[in-house]
């Protein structure tokens, strides 16, 4: 594996020069984190993200036919804002043969779970292979003319965000055609701690592949790097994987993310949740979705009215064509002025099954297990197990964890 350091950026970044997208209403987080957080460091210095440090990786590209993985977030930021990676890198002259879109599609337009097809993108005419619905993990034959891969997509660092299963799916496609891969790396929002229930290899799936916790504190090139090393691709084959890493972050630095990195995951504070309130996409609960306040709420139409003073309706909107508990009056909690998590907490899913009036219907049992990763924590809240009850539980396989991905760790 190669790293590169030490290479100054071309283009400086500016990240708090524009707010995320989303209306006026979706900005509720603020920008700075809580002073009561100590183990969140302020940022002296400009986070300089891979895809600004062209001097790094230009050179590497020069000559090769590029195939490129991407997303709205794969951007270079500049004086104006930002710019596509993939516009920036054809008015450099790399030959870019190809794009690979993942879940959301290239442009993050499309719902949680819709199928994207594929289709030429109407800027720069190349063609777009979607990489979720059907074809989740590139052909042999859609790899076909490429001398290289290059990932560059922000994540959240959640096991259930998708992009790390499409990462993997793409290593292991270019592991078996033999053509090298290239992460730019980017800064995780909610890189400085580990929680959560670990996957279990009975539960595998696109929600999680491999066996790590519900947030394993990673940047996508440490986590790639484990897959590699690990021996975590099909057949355990490993890919020539070159990793172009950040500047003047660590796992302790503070970072807004300055593009909304999906459609339901409007700001910093829906981020920061995420990790808590995503298992309710195992449930019947509403999380948010249909409103412009995805994952900062929770509620359903059968939760105990006389236990919520909060109430709101989902309706069809960016993000969600049809949010569950559509048109229905819910009851619930409002968690928007939540301060940056440092933790996992089961309380959130705990209130709601506690207060629901029909406790057969609450969980989405596959579903659940799926981001779960485990069928333990199911019977753990049936069962009434407390949120410190089911945090212990987690523990050993925690440690487990920490010291496999000590090994990786980059900042």
């Amino acid at each position: 594996m190669l790293f590169l350091s030490n290479f100054k950026s071309t283009v400086l970044l500016w990240l708090l020069v524009f707010a995320t997208c989303g209306n006026e209403t979706e900005k509720i987080a603020s920008t700075t984190p809580p002073p009561s957080e100590p183990q969140i460091e302020k940022v002296e210095k400009e986070i300089i993200v891979a895809a600004n440090r062209t001097d790094a990786y230009l050179p590497l590209l020069k000559g090769k036919k590029i195939g490129i993985v991407a997303n709205q977030t794969s951007v270079i930021f500049n004086n104006e804002g930002h710019t596509h990676l993939v516009d920036s890198l054809l008015s450099l002259n790399v030959n870019i043969k190809k794009v690979f879109a993942p879940e959301h599609g290239f442009r993050g337009q499309a719902d949680a779970g819709e199928h994207v097809k594929n289709s030429t993108d109407t800027k720069t005419g190349l063609p777009l292979i979607s990489l979720y619905g059907k074809n989740r993990k590139p052909s042999q034959e859609q790899l076909d003319g490429l001398d290289m891969v290059l990932f560059d997509i922000q994540d959240v660092g959640v096991r259930f965000y998708t992009f790390i299963a499409t990462m993997q799916l793409v290593m292991e496609a270019c592991a078996e055609k033999g053509i090298p891969v290239m992460v730019l790396d980017r800064p995780n929002p909610n890189g400085h701690y580990v929680d959560g229930p670990t996957m279990e290899a009975a539960h595998t799936s696109f929600l999680g592949m491999t066996k790590i916790p519900l947030v394993y504190g990673m940047t996508i090139g440490e986590y790639a790097s484990m897959i590699n090393e690990e021996g975590w691709l099909e057949n355990s084959t490993k890919v020539d994987l070159t990793i172009i890493p950040l500047e003047n972050w660590t796992h302790t630095s503070f970072y807004s993310l300055p593009i909304r990195p999906s459609p339901n995951l409007p700001n910093d504070t829906s981020i920061t949740l995420y990790p808590s309130l995503g298992l309710f996409e195992g449930t019947n609960v509403n999380a948010g979705r249909g409103t412009e306040f995805q994952f900062q709420r929770y509620g359903a139409s059968f939760l105990d009215r006389d236990k919520y003073s909060f109430t709101y309706t989902p309706k069809p909107n960016f993000g969600s064509k049809h949010p569950k508990e559509e048109g229905k009056l819910c009851y619930g909690v409002d968690l928007s002025k939540a301060e940056r998590m440092g933790e996992v907490t089961m309380d959130y899913v705990i209130d709601a099954y506690n207060n629901s009036t029909d406790k057969t219907t609450f969980f989405l049992t596959s579903g659940f297990t799926k981001h779960a990763g485990t069928d333990k924590l199911q019977k753990q809240i049936e069962a009434g197990n407390s949120n410190t009850e089911i945090k212990e539980s987690w523990q050993p396989d925690l440690e487990k964890f920490k010291k496999i991905r000590a090994k990786y760790l980059l900042y």
